[in-house]
């Protein structure tokens, strides 16, 4: 590849190697807002169990099942849009660290029931609502 007189070339290639960390950080942007929204709503129910962190994860695994499934058996999604949803948006709006972080605080608190019963509802429900996602696309993709 070579560089003419007004850089068009590098302009192109840089554009191609920036656009998907760009694509990724507003994805990013645009769940850990979402994130912080439903953790001040989640908040409305209770200040002692975590039901905001709980209930990003299992959107975000209900959203990335369907991006997977979507990706899998359809071309409905570019790799950029892929990009956007399950990296970016996904990524930051789940949240394992804040999971882990909360899980300590019930255990530190002597909470086991507390902390036993978010275990099971985040592991479980993450993992049924990303079926979830992948059947519902399933069953529309099917029309």
């Amino acid at each position: 590849m070579e560089l003419t007189a007004d850089g068009t070339m590098y302009t192109l290639t840089l554009m191609k190697t920036v656009m998907p960390f760009l694509v990724v950080g507003v994805g990013g942007f645009i769940g850990s807002v979402m994130r912080y929204a439903l953790s001040l709503a989640g908040q409305r129910f209770s200040v002692t169990f975590p039901h905001g962190t709980l209930w990003s994860n299992l959107l975000g695994c209900l959203v990335i099942g369907a991006v997977s499934a979507l990706a899998a058996k359809t071309e409905v999604l570019s790799p950029t849009l892929r990009l956007l949803l399950a990296t970016g948006l996904c990524g930051g709006f789940t949240t394992m660290s804040t999971f882990a972080y909360e899980m300590f605080k019930f255990v530190q608190a002597s909470e086991y029931l507390y902390a036993s019963g978010y275990f099971l509802l985040t592991l479980a429900g993450c993992a049924a609502t990303f079926c979830l996602g992948m059947a519902a696309v399933t069953l529309i993709t099917k029309v």
